[in-house]
C-alpha cells in the first residue's frame, strides 16, 4: 500500500512541474480515478508525523436541537469535497500553488519595495504630484505584496484553500462548548463526547456525541420587581413576555425578556434604565436537584424562574426622565448673506425651536417628521423614529439627536442636521437587461438632473435620460434563419416631483405624519425599438406612499393616465411576420391586436409590500407583494356611446379605428420564502400568480398589464416570453399544426401573453469558490404557465378540469458572481414537461404526445436538439 501511495505521490510531483494534460471525452472514468488517486495523495504529503487531515465532522445523537445548530459552534472546517466523495480540488490547487510559492522571497520584495519608495519619495519631496503618484503606486505594490504573503499567491487564494489539520484538543473544546449550549437550552443533564475515526492516508473524521437527557419546562415564572410603577408596567404587558409556562428553559428567550423589557421602559420615560438592574436570573434548584435523573429518559422535568428588577442604589425607585427644551439646528447656508440669514433664521412651533441657518425650509415640515415633544415621557422609540423619519427625507448628509440631562430630571433634546447640495447631476451607466429583466445583456446609460427643496418644503425634483439596448434572441423566421440575434433599443426620459406629505385637500392628510408618507408627481416619455414592432408611451401619475413599519409598505397610485402608439418593428421581416400572426390570433377571436394601436389607458392600484429579507444576511425570510388595480375606473361614468364619441371609435373592415380605450382589473401576488440551510447555503422558494379581466366593449388588456411566462425571471427554461399560452403551440401560417424545425425544435417567433399567470420556483443556493467575486452555484426547478381568457387558440384557455397537465416543467444549474454592489447571473435550463408538445404531426400522422421532453435532451446537441439548453443572463437573483 506504501508503494502505491509512494507512486501516486510521484505522479502527483511529476504533473505539478509539468502542467500539460491531454483529455479525451472517452477517458473521463480514467481521469476521475486519477484525480481521486491524487487528492489522497495531497492529503498525506506533506504531513509530519502526529498531524492528521480533517475529513468530516457529523454530530449525532441529538433529537430537540438541530444538527445545525450544533455545527454551528464548530469554528473549524474540513477541506471542501466534491459530492461527498474524498475528492478535494481546492486543496489539490493550494498545494500546486505552494509549489511555485516563497513568502521568504515575497517579504524581500516587500521590503525592497518599501525601500525604493522611502529613497524616492525623499527625491520628489518638492514635487507634490509626482510624490502623490508614487504614493498610489507604492500603496498598490504593498498591498499585492502583503497579500501575497500573508494568503498566498494567487492560484493559492482564489483556487485553493488550506489544508485543515485535526487537533484534539479543539475536538475538546468543541465538545465542552455543545454541553455549555445545550444546558443553555435546557438539557442541564445533557452529556457530550466526540469519536475519531481514522480514515486511510491519515485523515480523521471527527463523530460528537450527543446525550441529550431530559429537558426541563418553566413551570412559573415569578417577577420580583421593587419599584411600583415598574411593576404596573411589566405585569401589564405579561402577554407579549418571551417567558410562558410549560416552554423549554432557553437562555436566549431569558436575554430577550430583559431586552424587552428595557424596551418597555424606555419608552415610558426611565432614560437611565439599562439590562443592569435585572441581574442574573434566579432559578429554583432547591426543587431541581430534589428531582433525581431517570434511568431512562422519558420524563418532563419542571424549573421555576425568578426574574427580579432592582432600584437604583440609594434609592426607593427608578428616575422618570420627561423632554424639556427641544432644539433644531439645520446648518448654515454659507452663500447666504447674514441679513437673510437672520430672517430667516429662528422660528417656533409646537414648542420647539427651529434654528433653519438662514435657509427657506418649512418648519411645518420639519415639525411632522419630529416625535419628541416638550413636556412628553422620554420614549426611546420616538427617539429612533425621529432619526429615520429626517434620514428618509433624503435631503440630508448626517442627522445626529443628543440628549443633555437637566435639572429636575429634564431632558434638552438637540437636533442637528447637514442639508445635502441642493443640485446634483449624476451620470450611470452599465449592463442591464430590459423588458423587466426577460431579455440578454446590454448597455445603458442614465443621465439625471436633481433639486432638492425646490420650494421650500423639502421637495425633490428629478430629471432623468435613459438610453438602453439589449440583445434579443427567438426571432427565427424561416426566410433569414440564419440571422438569430437582434437589438432592442429604449430610449426615455422622466420628471418627477416628489413631496415628503399627503399632498390632499383635508386634514385626513395628518394621519399619515408618522408613516413617513409621500407624494410623487410624475411624467415620462418612453420609446421602445424592437424587431417585431415599436411602441411609444407617454405617461403622467401621482401616488402616494406610506411605511408603517420598516417591513411594511404601501403605495397608492391615485392616477395613472397612458396614452400608447406602437408601429411596424426595426426588422421588415419580423415586423410583417409578426403582425400577420396577430392577424391570424385576431381572427380567432383573440384581443392581443388592441395592444397594438393608439390608445389611451387609465387606472388606479393599491401595493402592498412585506419584506424582512435583508440583503447580506443568510437568514429566514418572507417577502409578499401584492398589488390590486383598476384600469379606466372613472370610464364607467360615461356611456359606451359617449365614449365611442370622445375617442372617435369607428368600425373600418371589422376592426376598430380611433383611440382604443380600456376597462380591465388586475390582480397580482408574489410571495418568496428564503430558508438557510447552512451559513452560506440557502433554500428559496416562490409563487407568483396573477389574473387580469377586460370588461369594457372589447374585453382588451393594454399590452403591459398582460402576463408573460419564460426568461431569466421566470420559468427559465424557455426564452423570455415565449411559454404559453396554456398547451397552445407556435404556429406559423396554419393554426392547427406546429412551427418545428427539422431538429424537432418549436419555432418561438413573439411574445406569447396571457391573462392568468401561475409559476412558482425552488432553488438551493451555496458559495463555490472566490474568483475576484464570490462565485455561486444554484440548482433549481420552475414551473409555470400563462393562459388567455377567451378560446382564440386551442388549449390556451384556463379550465379548472385541464391546467395541471399545462403547467410547464423545467430545471437546470445555474452561476452567481457576487461583486457585493450587484450579482451577475448565468442560468441554464433545459425542459421537463412542455404542455405544447402534445398536438397533430400532419393529418396521416396523427396525434403526438411528447410532453415529456427531458429524455429529449443531448449534451451532443445543447442548443440544436428538440430539448436544448437555454442560456439566461441577468442582473441579480430571479427571486
Amino acid at each position: 500500500m506504501k508503494k502505491i501511495d509512494g507512486v501516486r505521490c510521484m505522479m502527483y510531483d511529476w504533473l505539478a512541474g509539468r502542467t500539460l494534460c491531454i483529455l479525451h471525452h472517452k477517458s473521463v472514468v480514467i481521469v476521475c480515478m486519477l484525480t481521486v488517486a491524487l487528492s489522497g495523495c495531497l492529503s498525506s504529503k506533506k504531513l509530519q508525523g502526529d498531524q492528521y487531515l480533517l475529513t468530516a465532522q457529523t454530530v449525532k445523537g441529538n433529537r430537540t436541537i438541530t444538527r445545525e445548530q450544533l455545527e454551528s459552534l464548530i469554528p473549524q472546517r474540513p477541506n471542501r469535497r466534491t459530492l461527498g466523495l474524498p475528492i478535494t480540488p481546492p486543496l489539490w490547487f493550494y498545494q500546486l500553488g505552494l509549489h511555485s510559492y516563497n513568502r521568504e522571497a515575497v517579504l524581500r520584495e516587500l521590503q525592497a519595495k518599501t525601500n525604493e519608495f522611502e529613497q524616492q519619495s525623499q527625491q520628489l519631496a518638492n514635487q507634490p504630484k509626482a510624490l502623490k503618484k508614487l504614493n498610489r503606486r507604492f500603496s498598490r505594490q504593498a498591498k499585492k505584496l502583503r497579500l501575497k504573503a500573508e494568503e498566498g499567491n494567487w492560484l493559492m487564494r482564489n483556487l485553493g484553500e488550506p489544508p485543515s489539520y485535526f487537533a484534539e484538543r479543539d475536538a475538546q473544546t468543541n465538545a465542552a462548548k455543545m454541553q455549555k449550549y445545550l444546558s443553555d437550552k435546557g438539557f442541564f443533564h445533557a452529556r457530550t463526547a466526540y469519536k475519531l475515526d481514522t480514515l486511510r492516508r491519515r485523515q480523521i473524521r471527527v463523530n460528537y456525541l450527543i446525550t441529550e437527557n431530559a429537558g426541563f419546562y418553566l413551570r412559573t415564572v415569578r417577577y420580583e420587581i421593587d419599584d411600583p410603577r415598574v411593576d404596573s408596567l411589566v405585569r401589564s404587558s405579561l402577554n407579549v413576555s418571551k417567558l410562558k409556562s410549560g416552554d423549554r428553559f432557553d437562555l436566549d428567550n431569558i436575554s430577550g425578556e430583559k431586552v424587552r423589557i428595557e424596551s418597555l421602559l424606555r419608552d415610558q420615560g426611565y432614560y437611565t434604565f439599562s439590562r443592569q438592574y435585572i441581574p442574573v436570573t434566579d432559578l429554583d434548584t432547591t426543587r431541581r436537584s430534589t428531582e433525581r435523573l431517570p434511568t431512562a429518559d422519558t420524563l418532563r422535568r419542571n424549573i421555576d424562574v425568578y426574574l427580579r428588577i432592582l432600584n437604583p442604589p440609594g434609592q426607593s425607585a427608578h428616575p422618570i426622565y420627561r423632554i424639556g427644551d427641544v432644539e433644531v439646528r439645520i446648518s448654515p447656508d454659507e452663500q447666504q448673506s447674514p441679513v437673510v440669514s437672520t430672517e430667516l433664521d429662528t422660528v417656533k412651533r409646537n414648542g420647539i425651536t427651529y434654528l433653519l441657518g438662514g435657509r427657506n425650509i418649512s418648519s411645518r415640515i420639519l415639525d411632522s417628521k419630529i416625535r419628541i415633544r416638550p413636556g412628553e415621557l422620554y420614549s426611546q422609540t420616538n427617539y429612533r423614529e425621529t432619526q429615520r423619519s429626517l434620514f428618509l427625507l433624503n435631503q440630508f448628509k448626517f442627522v445626529n439627536l443628543n440628549f443633555i440631562d437637566t435639572t429636575n430630571r429634564r431632558l434638552r433634546a438637540l437636533v442637528t442636521a447637514t442639508p445635502l447640495d441642493k443640485y446634483e447631476a449624476t451620470a450611470e451607466s452599465g449592463v442591464t437587461v430590459l423588458y423587466q429583466g426577460q431579455g440578454y445583456p446590454g448597455g445603458f446609460g442614465n443621465l439625471t438632473f436633481r433639486v432638492r427643496n425646490l420650494f421650500g418644503g423639502l421637495e425633490t425634483f428629478e430629471t432623468s435620460i435613459r438610453y438602453g439596448f439589449e440583445a434579443q434572441t427567438g426571432f427565427l423566421p424561416k426566410a433569414i434563419s440564419e440571422r438569430q440575434v437582434y437589438s432592442s433599443q429604449e430610449l426615455g426620459i422622466s420628471s418627477s416631483l416628489i413631496f415628503p406629505q399627503i399632498i390632499f385637500p383635508s386634514r385626513l392628510r395628518f394621519l399619515f405624519n408618522t408613516y413617513n408618507p409621500r407624494t410623487q408627481l410624475s411624467i415620462s416619455y418612453n420609446n421602445s425599438f424592437r424587431p417585431d414592432f415599436r411602441r411609444s408611451l407617454l405617461r403622467a401619475s401621482m401616488a402616494y406612499n406610506w411605511q408603517i413599519s420598516p417591513t411594511k409598505q404601501f403605495n397608492f397610485l391615485i392616477a395613472d393616465i397612458n396614452l400608447i402608439n406602437a408601429g411596424a418593428g426595426t426588422d421588415p421581416l419580423v415586423s410583417n411576420s409578426f403582425y400577420e400572426q396577430v392577424d391570424s390570433l385576431f381572427r380567432l377571436g383573440s384581443t392581443i391586436y388592441l395592444g397594438f394601436r393608439r390608445s389611451f389607458a387609465s387606472g388606479i392600484s393599491l401595493a402592498y409590500t412585506y419584506n424582512t429579507n435583508t440583503v447580506g444576511q443568510n437568514r429566514r425570510a418572507n417577502f409578499l407583494r401584492t398589488v390590486v388595480e383598476s384600469g379606466g375606473t372613472t370610464l364607467n361614468f360615461f356611456s359606451d356611446q359617449q365614449l365611442r364619441q370622445l375617442f372617435s371609435l369607428r368600425d373600418i373592415n371589422g376592426q376598430q379605428a380611433g383611440l382604443q380605450y380600456y376597462k380591465y382589473l388586475r390582480l397580482n401576488v408574489d410571495y418568496r420564502h428564503y430558508y438557510p440551510i447552512r451559513s452560506r447555503t440557502t433554500l428559496a422558494f416562490r409563487v407568483n400568480t396573477g389574473l387580469v379581466y377586460g370588461y369594457g366593449p372589447t374585453n382588451g388588456v393594454p399590452y403591459e398589464k398582460l402576463f408573460f411566462a419564460g426568461g431569466s425571471n421566470s420559468v427559465r427554461a424557455w426564452l423570455p416570453r415565449r411559454l404559453g399560452p396554456g398547451a397552445a403551440f407556435p404556429f406559423s401560417s396554419n393554426p392547427n399544426f406546429p412551427d418545428v424545425t427539422q431538429s424537432g425544435q418549436f419555432v418561438y417567433l413573439f411574445e406569447q401573453p396571457g391573462n392568468i399567470l401561475l409559476e412558482g420556483s425552488a432553488e438551493l443556493r451555496g458559495r463555490l469558490f472566490h474568483l475576484f467575486a464570490d462565485v455561486n452555484g444554484a440548482i433549481f426547478v420552475d414551473a409555470g404557465n400563462v393562459w388567455t381568457l377567451n378560446n382564440s387558440r386551442p388549449g390556451s384557455v384556463f379550465r379548472l378540469n385541464t391546467f395541471v397537465p399545462q403547467i410547464a416543467v423545467g430545471t437546470g444549474v445555474g452561476l452567481r458572481f457576487d461583486f457585493s454592489f450587484f450579482v451577475v447571473r448565468f442560468d441554464g435550463g433545459i425542459k421537463v414537461w412542455d404542455p405544447a408538445r402534445q398536438y397533430l404531426n400532419d393529418i396521416k400522422d396523427g396525434g403526438r404526445d411528447e410532453r415529456f421532453i427531458l429524455p429529449k435532451f443531448s449534451l451532443k446537441q445543447l442548443s440544436s436538439g428538440p430539448n436544448p439548453l437555454v442560456i439566461n443572463f441577468g442582473i441579480g437573483y430571479p427571486f
